[in-house]
This record gives structure tokens, C-alpha cells and sequence, in this order.
């Protein structure tokens, strides 16, 4: 069952009412959707939508929002404590409960009377085989599904472009678009003109969340990171879906000359477990030891990757966030150290918060055993 809170007494702060009018959006779906427009009032059906939201209404994001999930808050707490100090009242903002995937509370969803729900594409399926989709356009709530995580090389533009469109910001969604075109060029530029050797890559995806061993990306998300970052995914080779687990004789076998670790800061979900805090403001000294333990997974035993130290961990949000071009540059960077000298993911990500976030960049996204990288 999905929870959701209602703290008493509290709104989302006034915007700048602007005149709305009704337009038509296709969404992630490919649904046409009618709705009121510039939206004012959105729930969000993931809290890690902020990140584009917040891109979008820097000013205040959370005077677009009237409610949210709270996955954000457990999940990337680094991030949660930057945007509650810069606005206290996100501690007072409603929040409910629920997995990926999962379904909304529409009984709490239609007392926040939103002007739009937006919903992650794989909760499209639970929501509308329970008719929520339709019960709450029948009470003039429409929905939009987006998507940042299982085509998010095409699909985050298109929710960039979709969100600047309702919220009327249009010109700084082309703006955002263009920075991470021009971010993912610096890689895939040189990469075309040098056409170095692919090396062997094995993703491990949720590092520390749990004990089980080697879940891992298809040819889609992470996995589609590595290729245009210059590497081979193994995982492409065995899963036929975004997200699997591979045998850990079958990575032995395919000898990764890298490791990738994709964590993040999983006190929340699994205290005590070995999970990497990646995150901004994370201690590099913590990251680096947390990452050495991975070096004894059995799984990796007498690999080129073990032998030679290159295991690497990844900040696990850029696999659901608009953010995925500095993983493609810090993967480029660990991959072919020599072609991207000069290349800096901090200084882009740092570049990134100060043309379009309200908060200050930390590093703390990445981690390497390998002497040549941060």
C-alpha cells in the first residue's frame, strides 16, 4: 500500500500567477495530453524529477510543486540536504511512499488537485491497469509519463523539451539541451577521430545495496554510457533488457579490463552494507576505501580489472537524472585516460550547477583505484 503524508497548514509557496491556456503535449508515451498550461501545481511521481525541475525553476523550484515521492530523500541524501538548505520550507513539502514502478495514491493526488502528475515511464503499466490514468483525467488531472531511465540518450531531451514547454520554458530547456549535446561531443568528437581499442567493461549496478551478485545493465542506460564513452558493455552481450543479473563465473569468463561500481549513499535502504556514499560532498578518502572492497568480490577473481586496479565507482543517480553526460565523461576519461587529458566531469557538472541549478556544486560523483584518475 502507498502511503502518503499530509502535513497540515502548508501550501507551496505563490508563483507569479501567469494566464493559463490549454495546449496539447505528447508525452514520453506518445499520449496526446490536454492540460492547462504554464502549469503551477505538479506532483511528482518521483522526487528525483526535482533534478529537472529544479533546472527549469532554479528562482524556486518548489513553487511548481504540491507534492512528491520521497525516493529522493532516502536515495540521494547528499542532494536532499543542498535543497533544504537552500529552501527550507522542501522539509514541510507532502510526500508519499512507494517503489519504481509502483502506484500513486490518487485519493491524496486529487485532494492536491494538481495541474499535472508527472510519472516515471515504468509506472505506466501498474497505474493504468489500475485506471488511474483515466479516473483522474476524468476529474481534469492529467498525467505525463517521462522518462531519464531506460532510453535516456533520446528520452530526457524529450522530457526536457516536454517540461519547458508546459512550464513555459521553452528557451531554457533548448538552452539545457544544448549544453549536454555540446558536453557529450567533447567525448564522442574525439572518439570518432581516434578510434582507439574498446576495452572490456562490467557495469555492477547498486553496489552495496545488496549482497547479490552481478546485477548489471543491458545495452541501454549504463550500459549505453560505456559504449559512447569508447567502451564494451558486457552486459550488452548477455541481457536483452535494460536492467539483469549475470553469473559470476560468466564475468570471470569475459574478463573486465574495468570495473564500474555505480552507489550511492544507501544508509536508508541498507545500513551496514557496502555501498560506496557517492554524493555530492563525499569524503574522497571514505569513497576510495569503500571502493577497495570490491577488488575481493569473487567475481572479479584473476581479472585484468583486479590485476591492474581499474575499478571504479559512479555517483548511481546519473542513471535517472538528466545529468548522464558527466558519467559519459568521467567513464571516457577512466577508459582512455590518454585521449582525455584534459577532459574535466567536475568542472562540467560544476559548469552545469552554475548555469542552471540553485546549488552550489561539491564534488564526490566519482571515485577510482586507478592512479591516473580522480
Amino acid at each position: 500500500m502507498v502511503l502518503f503524508v499530509l502535513p497540515i497548514l502548508w501550501h507551496a509557496p505563490a508563483t507569479a500567477q501567469e494566464e493559463q491556456s490549454s495546449i496539447t503535449v505528447t508525452d514520453i508515451a506518445g499520449r496526446k495530453v490536454t492540460l492547462k498550461a504554464p502549469v503551477q501545481r505538479i506532483l511528482l511521481g518521483e522526487g528525483r524529477q526535482l533534478y529537472l525541475i529544479a533546472s527549469l525553476e532554479p528562482k524556486d523550484p518548489l513553487s511548481r510543486i504540491v507534492a512528491w515521492r520521497n525516493d529522493l530523500i532516502q536515495a540521494d541524501p547528499g542532494t536532499y540536504a543542498q535543497y533544504l538548505e537552500a529552501f527550507p520550507d522542501l522539509a514541510k513539502l507532502p510526500t508519499f511512499t512507494g517503489q519504481e514502478g509502483s502506484l500513486i495514491d490518487i485519493e491524496s493526488t486529487i485532494i492536491r488537485k494538481p495541474d499535472v502528475v508527472l510519472l516515471n515511464l515504468e509506472a505506466m503499466r501498474a497505474n493504468e491497469e489500475a485506471q488511474y490514468v483515466d479516473k483522474l483525467a476524468s476529474l481534469g488531472i492529467p498525467v505525463l509519463y517521462v522518462d531519464f531511465r531506460h532510453h535516456p540518450l533520446e528520452n530526457t531531451e524529450r522530457t526536457i523539451r516536454l517540461l519547458g514547454e508546459i512550464m513555459d520554458r521553452k528557451e531554457l530547456a533548448e538552452e539545457i539541451i544544448a549544453f549536454r549535446r555540446q558536453a557529450v561531443a567533447r567525448v564522442t568528437d574525439v572518439l570518432d577521430t581516434a578510434k582507439p581499442d574498446r576495452p572490456r567493461v562490467f557495469v555492477e549496478r547498486i553496489g552495496g545495496y545488496s549482497d547479490d551478485c552481478c546485477l548489471s545493465f543491458g545495452a541501454e542506460n549504463f550500459g549505453r554510457y560505456v559504449e559512447v564513452a569508447g567502451g564494451h558493455n558486457i552486459g550488452s552481450d548477455f541481457l536483452p533488457t535494460t536492467f539483469g543479473q549475470i553469473n559470476p563465473e560468466q564475468v570471470i569468463v569475459s574478463d573486465p579490463q574495468h570495473v564500474v561500481v555505480t552507489s550511492s549513499d544507501w544508509q536508508a535502504y541498507a545500513p551496514g552494507g557496502h555501498w560506496i556514499p557517492l554524493g555530492p560532498g563525499a569524503d574522497p578518502e571514505i569513497l576510495r576505501k569503500r571502493l577497495e572492497w570490491y577488488l575481493t568480490r569473487p567475481a572479479y577473481t584473476g581479472t585484468q580489472a583486479q590485476k591492474t586496479r581499474n575499478f571504479h565507482g559512479i555517483w548511481h543517480q546519473f542513471y535517472n537524472s538528466p545529468y548522464e553526460f558527466v558519467a559519459i565523461q568521467q567513464l571516457a576519461k577512466w577508459f582512455h585516460p590518454d585521449l582525455f587529458a584534459d577532459l574535466d566531469p567536475d568542472a562540467t557538472f560544476a559548469e552545469y550547477h552554475r548555469r542552471f541549478l540553485p546549488i552550489a556544486y561539491k564534488p564526490g560523483y566519482s571515485v577510482s583505484l586507478t592512479a591516473k584518475t580522480p
